[in-house]
């Protein structure tokens, strides 16, 4: 039988090896190189934000999919592999990427956290009570920010192209501001007596607060315990007293604790939210904006209705 330090060893080659195969095997990176900087973000909406701002002067990627729950992701051998290549690595930052460490650990390029700047809000309950909610760029306001930083970032990577990073980014404030006014207008709408927003995770404190919405959820950050009785009970208490005509979840996340809240309360369970991810190209939120308006016409809907009994 062989010693420990020749099974050591023994294990040690074979995984070099096997990271070695993986790593050629994977693709350097989503886009052709031809040049232009590859910036990397850590899920699909900064990646659509950034792309807005880059135009066709940057190759823009997200290291998450379409559809993936960005919180608890664990970084591929692949995705290593691409981020050898990267200029520049946006992420949120405020906790949110979990795993992002064990990726940037093993990466060498510059990195810009997007929430600099912005007024936060407090998680109120679990893990992570006092810690920012990190979930920012659900409100129009914040993610002006984030452009802005964005393109800071951008432009310190490019200087050749700066005038064309602030145009860009000029344009594209207009559009979220004016997604903005929409949001406001829908959600102002709504009677003073159905003014509760209940999800199943809390990312929603910057919209609530933006639209003058009291918020209730079952837990607080997906890298709590999820659906437990306690978190149900507190739930349908607070449906319950304030008679709210419906519930939501995310898009990213399992609704069965919520379906029952609906099913002891008499609320609809309205559409599901999107917040972490947009959906594939072909989907109902392609882009960030899209993102909002879905959102805002969804809680509009569910919450402008009469409750079932």
């Amino acid at each position: 039988m062989p010693n420990n330090k020749d099974w050591l060893f023994v294990n040690s080659v074979v995984l070099t090896l096997a990271l070695g195969l993986t790593a050629c095997a994977a693709p350097r990176s989503e886009t052709p190189d031809d040049g232009r900087p590859l910036v990397l973000t850590t899920f699909t909406v900064l990646a659509d934000m950034a792309r807005n701002v880059a135009g066709d002067h940057a190759r823009v990627e997200s290291i998450t999919r379409p559809g993936a729950e960005v919180h608890e992701y664990e970084p591929t051998p692949g995705d290593l592999v691409r981020g050898q290549d990267a200029d520049l690595i946006l992420n949120n930052g405020m906790n949110l990427e979990l795993w992002f460490t064990q990726f940037t650990d093993r990466v060498d390029a510059p990195e810009r956290v997007l929430t600099e700047g912005i007024e936060t809000i407090p998680v109120a309950s679990g893990g992570y009570q006092g810690e920012p909610n990190p979930h920012a760029w659900m409100s129009p306001a914040n993610a002006l920010i984030y452009v802005d930083n964005i393109r800071d970032a951008l432009i310190e990577i490019d200087p050749d192209h700066s005038a064309e990073y602030t145009a860009n980014a000029v344009e594209y404030q207009e559009s979220i501001a004016e997604i903005g006014r929409f949001l406001d207008t829908e959600l102002n709408s709504l009677p003073e007596e159905h003014r509760a927003l209940v999800t199943c995770e809390g990312a929603f404190s910057y919209l609530a607060r933006d639209a003058g919405l009291s918020e209730h959820y079952l837990w607080p950050m997906n890298s709590d315990a999820e659906g437990t009785p306690q978190q149900i009970a507190s739930v349908v208490e607070f449906v319950r007293d304030n008679e709210v005509p419906a519930v939501f979840c995310e898009s990213t996340v399992n609704d069965s604790a919520q379906r029952q809240v609906a099913r002891e309360t008499g609320a609809t369970l309205g559409e599901a939210l999107y917040v972490d991810s947009l959906s594939e190209e072909d989907g109902p939120v392609p882009t960030y904006l899209d993102l909002l308006r879905h959102d805002a016409e969804a809680i509009a809907a569910g919450l402008g209705k009469g409750r079932t009994r």
